[in-house]
């Protein structure tokens, strides 16, 4: 039986908690639970930041893993893996934005920008899971090796 890799098992937990916790956030605004809501958001930033943490340690040390799966699918996984990497990039950019005019209270543009910023944060966590799975759980993982190598597939 293969084990689960741990630094990628825990950094895609943070991020099924950072998920979790901005659908939490969104129910407790929608119940004017306004300061549970900051709060809960807050936590929800942490998470995603401690998952971005593990992740870029381990992509600047170890390096990133490859797709072991078998090459006729490859080409989707890369394209898949390139649409997800899109995805995180895009709603960390909004999260921040978010983050910062709830704080500072420009609620007109925290109003509008928050539900955007939570879609694109479930997809980044549910794209996130489907490569975690394609990448550890359905097939065994490919070689480690730098960032640029592992999703291009060099």
């Amino acid at each position: 039986m293969n084990s689960l890799p741990i630094l990628p098992t825990i950094s895609t937990s943070f991020i099924v908690l950072s998920a979790i916790t901005v659908a939490i956030g969104w129910w407790q605004i929608k119940q004017r639970k306004i300061e549970s809501h900051k709060k809960t958001m807050f936590i929800a930033a942490i998470f995603a930041v401690i998952f971005f943490i593990i992740y870029a340690s381990r992509t600047l040390f170890i390096g990133n893993t490859s797709f072991g799966g078998p090459d006729n699918i490859k080409i989707y996984y890369t394209i898949f893996l390139i649409f997800h990497i899109t995805l995180a990039t895009t709603g960390a950019g909004f999260g921040i934005v978010s983050i910062l005019t709830g704080y500072k209270n420009n609620l007109p543009i925290h109003r509008k920008l928050g539900p955007i910023t939570s879609f694109i944060w479930f997809f980044t966590a549910i794209t996130g899971i489907a490569v975690y799975l394609l990448l550890y759980v359905f097939y065994r993982g490919g070689q480690t090796t730098s960032m640029l190598k592992a999703i291009l597939g060099l």
